[in-house]
């Protein structure tokens, strides 16, 4: 069975394939809450007032980290170290993307720029998590184990989109909008192409430990490189747009803590 719902129930349904998953969801979740959280103590003076909602992004990203670690706890299970391959956050700050590590590691402030290039960053790789999340709501937000932590992981995710989309917008209309619009396409497709190399080993390890055919392999490799291909010829568009959404102040409100089996 080839369809994503088929294929994640069978990950699902393995411990170590599941494993696997919540071990590299954990560790990008993670990674992100740690990103966030140096951004909202390094804003410069002229954006303070972004200052709160970052560290509300930051720490939603560590409440998903928590979600995923307890989902492995309730099957016995702990986590594997995520194979650097399958490091969609780590990978991105190679190709350049965001705010680099040693920068946020530092106590010097951040620019106007610096601040753009970050919601800029977290525009495309927001519209990957919220289209991923919203996708395992439609298949599995019922379910009797995932259901509640998924449903709350992509309201999550569709809240930073909107806040992505704001304030974006709002920079945009103080004058940085071609900034905006370059930075947004170089790393729109930088993402797709990190997209395409983290799904095809995350698939590759995954089939290692199903046992997939060589035949059933292959054709889930062939399906990710023509996904890369609809991206790469127009798909990335969807990733630089920017439209005022209907949730406005996404991030404005008090934080949502983690379910009770967290």
């Amino acid at each position: 069975m080839l369809s994503s719902r088929g294929l994640f129930q069978e990950i699902l349904d393995h411990d170590e394939s599941f494993r696997l998953f919540c071990s590299i969801a954990s560790g990008g979740e993670a990674q992100g809450g740690w990103e966030n959280g140096r951004i909202a103590a390094l804003v410069p003076a002229t954006a303070r007032e972004l200052a709160p909602r970052i560290a509300r992004h930051g720490a939603d990203e560590d409440k998903h980290g928590r979600i995923f670690r307890a989902l492995l706890r309730k099957r016995g299970l702990d986590l594997v170290a995520v194979p650097p391959d399958t490091d969609y956050t780590m990978l991105l700050e190679r190709q350049g993307i965001g705010l680099a590590h040693d920068r946020l590691g530092s106590d010097e402030p951040l620019t106007e720029t610096d601040i753009i290039v970050y919601l800029a960053h977290s525009r495309v790789t927001e519209q990957r998590a919220s289209e991923q999340m919203d996708l395992l709501r439609r298949h599995f937000g019922d379910h009797p184990d995932l259901g509640r932590a998924v449903k709350m992981i992509a309201s999550d995710e569709d809240n930073h989109l909107a806040y992505c989309h704001e304030e974006l917008l709002r920079l945009a209309a103080a004058g940085h909008g071609r900034t905006i619009q370059r930075i947004l396409r170089t790393f729109a497709l930088a993402e797709i192409r990190v997209h395409r190399d983290v799904s095809l080993a995350v698939m590759a390890r995954m089939g290692r430990i199903l046992g997939w055919s060589r035949t059933r392999s292959a054709l889930l490799a062939a399906g990710i490189h023509a996904v890369y291909a609809c991206e790469r010829l127009a798909g990335w568009h969807r990733m630089v747009t920017l439209a005022m959404p209907e949730r406005r102040d996404a991030l404005g409100g008090p934080h949502t803590p983690a379910p009770e089996f967290v």
